[in-house]
């Protein structure tokens, strides 16, 4: 399984990815818009974390992007604001699978991209 991590807490992408990782996932971890971008541009993924509001670029531009690009990867957003928080989200971004809190625990965020990257 393949994982983008699009997050811009270095931190926090680093616990997301060894979570993943332990679960024998390929993950690549980026910071921004244009990093995010170039990755899916190179890589094929199954699944995309991506944090809703990311310091440099627009969390909706990449979903958009992976949707062209990637139209078979899907999209877990993650947030710590209350935006979308009435489900509107999955208006915005068709390849959106869920929409959770940046502090959902670790392992259970590692089996949601489990559940969600299973093929279809």
């Amino acid at each position: 399984m393949k994982v983008l991590i699009v997050e811009s807490r270095p931190e926090l992408g680093r616990l997301w990815r060894r979570h993943l990782e332990r679960q024998g996932a390929e993950v690549s971890l980026v910071h921004s818009q244009e990093a995010a971008i170039m990755s899916l541009s190179a890589e094929e993924y199954e699944i995309i974390v991506l944090d809703l509001v990311l310091d440099h670029g627009s969390a909706l531009a990449v979903a958009d992007f992976a949707s062209y690009r990637r139209p078979d990867a899907r999209v877990i957003f993650v947030t710590n604001t209350s935006f979308f928080s009435d489900g509107s989200i999955f208006a915005h971004s068709s390849n959106a699978c869920a929409y959770v809190q940046s502090e959902t625990p670790p392992e259970d965020l590692a089996a949601m991209v489990e559940h969600y990257a299973a093929p279809r």
